[in-house]
């Protein structure tokens, strides 16, 4: 899986698309960052509008509108162009897995599942990896960009409620709520990768039977169809099974986020010390921080997927190593 990284052909894509990726996306995070601070002003100025009639033109009005255009295009813009390039990226790296294992299919085609692993796993993997991949690193990237922030607008918080006045308090209460999150539905959903690796084992020997089928009479016959795919159904029945409870648990927590830099700011609200602006911006930086440590939470049904495929990909070269002996081309 990764000869992209380790064989030189592959370098100008590998190593310079990925720094050329993590500079782009460094940038896209300051440019949040730019927009975080445009909410801050525009809504200073709304509650000194509304608090005080005549006190800002209209003029000024649309010139924060404006400005927050002009930050929001250059935004779209750069996204677009990156998502473009991310998108070649990533087909790349499956194209470089595609060559590896083509180059040794004599070796590979009497492994149990070979065509699937070859052509679908490889382009489950690819995709995966062009959402979470990306998706992580962005994460840890408005982290940097925004616990600096939420820390110093921390400073304008009184108190928490129940615990009392707190330094940084709502940095402390992002970082422990999405912690509580991220290792409870960890927790809920711990049986999901095996239960998706099953799935896909009893959806490979169902496939297999079909195409053989195709060409022998002989195989494929309805009972033995039949048999294969009440494999399958019991498998995805106990799947979803498990899916409910841990979507039960997972969209309860997400709600229940929505309200908790509000509880946390209810005493600071009270005591009338905040602006409307700040406000914005801190419930806003909040979010970015929250959502960062909030990354596995997200994502955990895709986590549980990727899992899976990296489960038969390493299965796969694994028994290539040893019809080859080729550990050294891995």
């Amino acid at each position: 899986m990764f000869q992209f990284f380790l064989k030189k052909n592959w370098w100008h894509w590998s190593i310079l698309g990925s720094i050329l990726i993590l500079f782009t996306n460094w940038y896209i995070v300051q440019l949040d960052v730019k927009i975080n601070e445009w909410f801050g002003s525009f809504y200073d100025i709304i509650q000194k509008a509304l608090s005080d009639p005549g006190s800002i033109t209209l003029d000024e009005y649309y010139g924060q509108l404006l400005t927050f255009g002009k930050i929001a295009g250059l935004y779209i813009f750069i996204a677009v162009i990156l998502d473009f390039y991310t998108k070649h990226f990533i087909f790349r790296w499956r194209t470089s897995m595609n060559d590896f294992y083509t180059k040794h299919w004599d070796q590979l085609r009497n492994i149990e599942g070979a065509a699937q692993r070859v052509q679908e796993d490889t382009r489950i993997f690819a995709g995966i990896m062009e959402s979470l991949g990306v998706g992580f690193m962005r994460s840890i990237m408005i982290l940097v960009a925004f616990l600096p922030i939420l820390w110093g607008l921390s400073d304008s918080i009184t108190a928490l409620p129940v615990v009392g006045p707190v330094n940084q308090g709502l940095v402390f209460v992002a970082i422990l709520f999405a912690l509580a999150g991220t290792v409870g539905l960890a927790t809920v959903g711990i049986k999901l990768p095996g239960l998706q690796f099953n799935n896909q084992v009893v959806e490979a020997r169902y496939r297999k039977e079909l195409v053989l089928g195709e060409d022998d009479y002989n195989r494929a016959d309805p009972p033995s169809v039949k048999e294969l795919f009440e494999n399958v159904r019991k498998n995805y029945f106990k799947l979803f099974f498990h899916y409910m409870y841990f979507d039960v648990a997972k969209w309860s927590y997400l709600q229940f986020g929505v309200l908790v830099p509000y509880i946390a700011l209810g005493p600071t609200i009270i005591a009338g010390v905040l602006t409307l602006g700040i406000m914005q911006q801190i419930i806003r930086a909040f979010g970015k921080v929250e959502s960062s440590f909030q990354f596995l939470v997200n994502s955990w049904t895709t986590i549980v997927e990727l899992i899976s495929v990296w489960k038969r990909l390493i299965e796969f070269e694994n028994n290539l190593k040893k019809i080859k002996g080729t550990a050294k081309e891995f």
